[in-house]
């Protein structure tokens, strides 16, 4: 796992293109002891990624330059992010089909938008813990 090999705090990376919401998860992720870095775009995340290992990753479905399955997919593709946790946030939770794209993924959660904050510190939290384990 990353952190502890390069670092002594879990990372992680946020991609949202709502800077209000971006915020709120970088801060909430950081006051529970992990550094949260924030990309505004697929883009820009998929750059983040190739440069920084992270050790987990929360994307938001609808950004531009490259949505957030778009993401998913590409860093899939990447040795250092093959099995990665991923985690998709989206506002279209109805019209896409998350239990396809978790299985297509290996998503470790879907948050429909809105969603609690606390309940996604919780998700990061056990899969951080889940992954320093194994």
């Amino acid at each position: 796992m990353a952190a502890t090999d390069f670092q002594e705090k879990p990372s992680v990376l946020i991609a949202d293109d709502n800077a209000a919401l971006a915020r709120v998860v970088q801060m909430v992720l950081t006051q529970s002891g992990m550094r949260a870095e924030v990309a505004r775009d697929g883009r820009q995340a998929y750059a983040a990624a190739m440069k920084h290992p992270y050790d987990l990753v929360i994307t938001d479905q609808q950004m531009p330059e490259m949505t957030g399955v778009e993401l998913c997919r590409e860093l899939r593709k990447s040795k250092r992010y093959s099995e990665t946790p991923l985690i998709l946030l989206t506002a279209k939770g109805i019209e896409l089909e998350l239990s396809k794209l978790k299985d297509e993924f290996g998503l470790t959660a879907c948050f429909p938008k809105p969603f609690s904050p606390a309940e996604l510190v919780a998700v990061v939290q056990e899969t951080l813990r889940e992954a320093t384990a194994t």
